[in-house]
This record gives C-alpha cells, sequence and structure tokens, in this order.
C-alpha cells in the first residue's frame, strides 16, 4: 500500500509522518520532490545546495522509487508530499497507484509559522493554490472525494482523527502512532535542521490549537488570498 499525503509548508505534515513512521508497518519518505523542485526552479530556500545534493533530481527516477518496492520489507509506503513541489508539467499519473489524502491548515496558522522561519511569503511559497489544483485533479481522476484532514481537528482529537482517517483509507489504525521518539526521524530530510526544531523536541501531537495569530498589515492580503482555497477544501474534511 502506498499513502501520499498531500500538504503545504508548516501544517503539522512533519508530525504526520512521525505517526505513520511509528507503525511497525510503514516506511515513510520526507518530501520526495523536494530536490527537483529546487533546482528546476532555482528558488533560494534554506539549506538549498545540500538538499539538491542529498536529493534526486529527476522527476522520473522519483516517480520510480515511489512505486517501487515499498524499504526496509514494509508493506506500507507513506510519502509526505508539499503540493508547491509539483510543478506545471510533471506526470501525475504515479497518484493513481497511490492512496491519496489532503492535509490543511488554516491560511493565518500557516502564514504566521512559514513568516518566523522564512520572512515575506508568497502565495505559491505557502502551497495552498497548488494544494486546491492536486485537489481538483485527484478527486476528477479518481472519480471519489480523497480525504482531508485539518490540522486544528487533528491537535485537538488526534486518536479519533488518525482512526477516522485509518479507516476513510483502509488501513488499521494502530495506537502506536500517537507517540514517537524525541529527536526526529531516521528518514528527515536533511532540511530536517533548519524547520523542524519544533517537533524534533516532541514525542506526540501538540495540544488543541490556540486563538488565531494576529498577522501584520503585510501578510494580511496573503492570508486573504489563501483563504478561498482553504476554505473549498475545508467542505470535505473528515470532520
Amino acid at each position: 500500500m502506498r499513502i501520499a499525503m498531500w500538504s503545504g509548508p508548516r501544517n503539522l505534515s512533519t508530525a504526520m509522518m512521525y505517526a505513520f513512521g511509528a507503525r511497525d508497518d510503514c516506511a515513510v519518505w520526507d518530501e520526495p520532490f523536494y530536490a527537483a523542485y529546487l533546482h528546476k526552479t532555482g528558488i533560494d530556500h534554506p539549506m538549498r545546495d545540500e538538499i539538491i545534493a542529498a536529493g534526486e533530481v529527476d522527476v522520473k527516477r522519483v516517480t520510480g522509487r515511489i512505486l517501487g518496492d515499498i524499504p526496509k520489507g514494509k508493506t506500507v509506503f507513506f510519502q509526505k508530499h508539499m503540493c508547491q513541489h509539483m510543478l506545471e508539467g510533471i506526470d501525475l499519473g504515479w497518484t493513481r497507484k497511490c492512496v491519496n489524502f489532503f492535509l490543511i491548515r488554516h491560511p493565518q496558522r500557516v502564514i504566521a509559522s512559514f513568516d518566523a522561519k522564512r520572512a515575506q511569503p508568497n502565495l505559491d511559497d505557502i502551497g495552498f493554490r497548488a494544494q486546491a489544483r492536486l485537489f481538483d485533479r485527484i478527486r476528477d481522476d479518481s472519480g471519489k472525494i480523497p480525504a482531508i484532514v485539518d490540522c486544528a481537528d487533528i491537535r485537538a482529537n488526534p486518536q479519533r482523527i488518525l482512526d477516522l482517517l485509518c479507516q476513510e483509507i483502509g488501513l488499521p489504525f494502530q495506537p502506536g502512532m500517537l507517540r514517537w521518539p524525541k529527536g526526529g526521524h531516521p528518514d528527515d530530510g536533511v532540511w530536517g535542521r533548519h524547520w523542524y526544531g519544533g517537533v524534533h523536541g516532541s514525542s506526540s501531537f501538540a495540544g488543541p490549537e490556540k486563538p488565531l495569530p494576529v498577522l501584520p498589515d503585510n501578510l494580511r492580503s496573503l492570508s486573504d488570498a489563501a483563504m478561498p482555497y482553504y476554505q473549498r477544501m475545508a467542505r470535505f474534511k473528515l470532520i
């Protein structure tokens, strides 16, 4: 079984990877297309050269590994994908051989968290437009609505949401998904040193979200632009 989780940045996506990585039947892959995305776009991200050197820039080879043997002799292969990495022209035919689900988060929370790590994000940086486009493509291709989970719901009740998600994607829930060792996962991308400080200090999902952050004036228009994409997908979330 191959699972493709489609997220934007600062979306609880690494904690979700750790949850699936804590299963006894599951191998994980952290952002398979990140190196190819940076190589193709030339965009300047923290640790750019290290990420390209450590990763695979040939999209076809990435796809081949996604559809190849599942690592470590496991029966489930969980892939944490960033929607903005899927540039126009990339063949998405491989997604038909995966169980796809989407992870969403309120734009104000995403933007506040992203801005603290990389100032002045734009709409492409935070992935909402790309996520909505991928959702439409996968829904139309499969003829059914992929599962959608909201970060706020996961943090409010991790066991319930993970149980519902596992039912939706046809995988038995394992209680071990609720905890993981501190310090990160062996399959973290090299970029984890920059981005994953908070989750590296965790051993479980954090508690319920606090009130929405107040964004500075220069970021409010970005939140307004992202909100319609979030709202359109939130209509289909599990609860």
